[in-house]
C-alpha cells in the first residue's frame, strides 16, 4: 500500500500536517522523541494492508508548524491537537498506538475524550507520574541529565546520551535492516524542538495513576506494551504501573525502545495486538525474530 494521501489541519495556535495510507478501520501512529512522518513512514506502509493508518507531525515537528514559535506547548496542547485530528478524519472510535511521548499523549487523549478510543497500545510509555518515587526519582535524573548535555553542548551529543538511557542497540536488528542514517539538518531542527520543548513535558506531566486508573471504568481498551530490550530502562517500568493499574499484563514486542530495528516482526506483532478482542497475555518476544 504505497497510496500516501496528505493533509494539512488547522489547530488553535498551528497547521497540523500529517499522512494517511491504506483503508479500513482508522490507526493513528503517534510516535515518541523527534518521529515524524518520515519516520513512521515504513510502519505505516506494513499496517496500510489493513487499517488507515495516519501518522501525523506532532506540533513543532517538520510540516506541524507553530502560529507563535514561542507559544507553550504541552502534553495537553498534544492531546487535544490529537482530538482535533482524529474529529476530522472519523466518526468513530480510534485505534491508536503510541510510543514513549507519543503514549503519554495518548493516554491523556484518552483520560480526556474516551469516546475517540477503541484500543490504545502504550508501547515504552513516558509516563514518570504512574512511577513510585524512587524509579521516579532514577527517571527524573535521566530525563534532567539528558537536558544538560543538549543546553551544553547540543543536539547531537544529546542524541547519544539519549541512546545510552533507551540502551538503545541498533546491532540487533533484522537482516537487510541498516543502521540509522546521521540527521540532517531539518532533522536537527525537529530534535532540538524536542528536546528543548517537549521533553520538559514529560518531567512535569500530570498524567498521575488516579487519572488513569479512571480508564478502567470506561470503554476503552488499554494495553500495556514495551520492548522486551526495554526492561532495564525507566520505561519498562513505567509500563509495569500501567499494566498494574488495569490489572493486566506487559505485552512485550521485538526490539526494545526503538521502533525500527525490528519492522516487519514489530509491524506482525501490532497486526495481532490489534485483532485480539482481549488485553493479550504474552510470552516476550524473542530477539532477532
Amino acid at each position: 500500500m504505497n497510496d500516501v494521501r496528505t493533509g494539512h489541519l488547522p489547530v488553535p495556535g498551528a497547521t497540523l500536517h500529517y499522512e494517511m495510507r491504506g483503508s479500513g478501520p482508522l490507526l493513528l501512529l503517534l510516535q515518541g522523541g523527534d518521529g515524524n512522518t518520515a519516520r513512521g513512514a515504513d510502519l505505516a506502509g506494513r499496517l496500510a494492508t489493513d487499517y488507515t493508518v495516519v501518522v501525523p507531525d506532532r506540533r513543532g515537528l517538520s510540516g506541524s508548524v507553530l502560529d507563535d514559535p514561542d507559544a507553550p506547548v504541552t502534553v495537553a496542547t498534544h492531546a487535544d491537537d490529537t482530538h482535533r485530528l482524529l474529529a476530522a478524519l472519523t466518526d468513530e472510535p480510534a485505534r491508536i498506538f503510541g510510543s514513549s511521548y507519543g503514549a503519554l499523549i495518548a493516554l491523556t487523549l484518552a483520560a480526556d475524550h474516551p469516546e475517540q478510543v477503541d484500543t490504545l497500545v502504550a508501547h515504552d510509555p513516558a509516563t514518570i507520574g504512574l512511577l513510585p518515587a524512587p524509579a521516579r526519582d532514577r527517571a527524573e535524573r535521566d530525563l534532567a541529565a539528558l537536558d544538560e548535555i543538549h543546553r551544553g553542548e547540543g543536539a547531537l551529543p544529546a542524541l547519544r546520551k539519549l541512546a545510552e538511557l533507551v540502551h538503545a542497540d541498533f546491532s540487533d536488528r533484522e537482516a537487510g535492516i541498516a543502521p540509522p542514517a546521521p540527521r540532517g539538518p531539518d532533522e536537527l531542527d525537529d530534535l532540538h524542538f524536542f528536546l528543548s520543548r517537549d521533553l520538559p513535558e514529560i518531567r512535569s506531566s500530570e498524567v498521575g495513576a488516579e487519572r488513569i486508573a479512571a480508564l478502567t471504568t470506561m470503554p476503552v481498551r488499554i494495553v500495556p506494551a514495551a520492548g522486551c530490550g526495554s526492561r532495564e530502562i525507566w520505561n519498562y517500568d513505567c509500563a509495569r504501573a500501567l499494566a498494574a493499574l488495569m490489572g493486566d499484563e506487559i505485552t512485550e514486542f521485538p526490539g526494545g525502545h526503538s521502533l525500527s530495528t525490528h519492522p516487519a516482526a514489530f509491524a506482525a506483532r501490532l497486526h495481532e495486538v490489534l485483532r485480539s478482542d482481549r488485553h493479550p497475555i504474552t510470552t516476550p518476544a524473542a530477539k532477532n525474530a
